[in-house]
């Protein structure tokens, strides 16, 4: 696939109450096309009561190429295959974008540039948390530090390479469906999962770290510990389903969560068994204190909080989905590829 080449770029946009922040993600995006392509952008609704169907409506009569797509499973993983299914069989490239995120100009040009210059399958880049409240922000802080996010490429990461999985953006359309889309019963975890399976029939990866995306974390402790305990319950279907996949930095997380726990509970008997607790609260306390310094904000002082209820809704999530969840594994020898549908099935505007 070359530029030349490229005619076609299918842009998806999951949506459920989104009628505060999709005309702005909508006119950012349209911004710095390649005049070349044919650009085409649907907002797959999940049954939005907020009036972002009727907002979306609106739009679409000054905007011919932007349509709008019930999807009645209201799950990003089968928003984004469902539009590739009735759209996607003219499409060059599949472009994923979500409502919440900040994106710079000319993001969907950038993205087929990067695609054609190293020969890609698929693009991801890196996300820069910011945030509003006190919360917001620590979250954001703590997660581009290896104790937030234990090294992870595209949060925050500054180098571009092929890597085994990042944030999603967009992919050849011909790996997309080789691959089979995503799997529509994960509601977390399915971009990694599908990475999987795209690496095992010979796709690959790439992160642009010149390709950047805003994003605001969960202003809540107790929205972030829903959010993190899904990511664990996803990780562990993805474990299952793809022996192999788990990376020591994430193993870390549940091991060392049950590792505390037993050190609580047999320092009874054992008192130099606090050490350990101790040790994590020490690297708690001290993140929070740097961060607040760096930041120059004592809103750095929830980052304590902020990381250990990430790490332990992650690990609770995790390991209650490996001891109640069951998964099959799969294998690249039974790979079934997304089937388009041919007619191109359209919404009204």
């Amino acid at each position: 696939m070359s530029i030349e080449s490229v005619r076609t770029v299918l842009v998806v946009i999951p949506t459920l109450n989104e009628a505060a922040h999709i005309e702005d993600v909508l006119d950012t995006l349209a911004r710095g096309w390649d005049p070349r392509h044919k650009v085409r952008v649907v907002v797959a609704d999940g049954g939005s009561t907020d009036g972002t169907v009727e907002k979306v409506h609106h739009l679409a009569a000054s905007r011919p190429w932007l349509s709008l797509l019930p999807n009645p499973h209201r799950i990003q993983s089968a928003a984004v295959n469902l539009a590739a299914r009735k759209l996607g069989a003219d499409a060059d490239v599949l472009v994923r974008c979500d409502a919440h995120a900040d994106y710079p100009d000319g993001f969907v040009r950038d993205l087929v540039a990067t695609l054609e210059r190293v020969q890609a399958d698929a693009v991801v880049v890196p996300m820069d948390s910011h945030g509003h409240n006190c919360v917001q922000r620590a979250v954001a802080w703590v997660s581009d530090t290896p104790l937030g996010s234990g090294g992870s490429a595209h949060r925050g990461g500054r180098h571009s390479g092929f890597i085994d999985h990042g944030h999603h953006a967009a992919f050849r359309m011909e790996s997309f469906r080789r691959a089979g889309g995503y799997d529509e019963t994960f509601t977390h975890n399915e971009d990694a999962e599908l990475d999987c399976r795209q690496r095992a029939l010979g796709s690959r990866i790439y992160l642009d770290a010149d390709i950047r995306i805003g994003y605001s974390p969960r202003s809540t402790l107790r929205g972030l510990w829903r959010q993190y305990f899904g990511y664990g319950k996803g990780r562990a279907r993805t474990v299952r389903k793809h022996p192999g996949s788990m990376r020591l930095r994430q193993l870390a997380v549940p091991v060392f969560l049950c590792a505390n726990v037993f050190a609580l509970v047999a320092a009874a008997w054992l008192p130099w068994l606090l050490v350990l607790p101790a040790i994590y609260g020490l690297a708690l306390l001290a993140a929070s204190i740097g961060i607040a310094l760096k930041q120059r904000s004592t809103c750095g002082m929830w980052s304590g909080p902020a990381a250990v209820t990430m790490h332990a809704a992650w690990a609770v999530g995790f390991l209650w989905s490996m001891a109640f969840l069951r998964q099959a594994p799969w294998s690249a020898s039974h790979a079934d590829p997304l089937v388009f549908d041919e007619r191109l099935m359209r919404t009204e505007p």
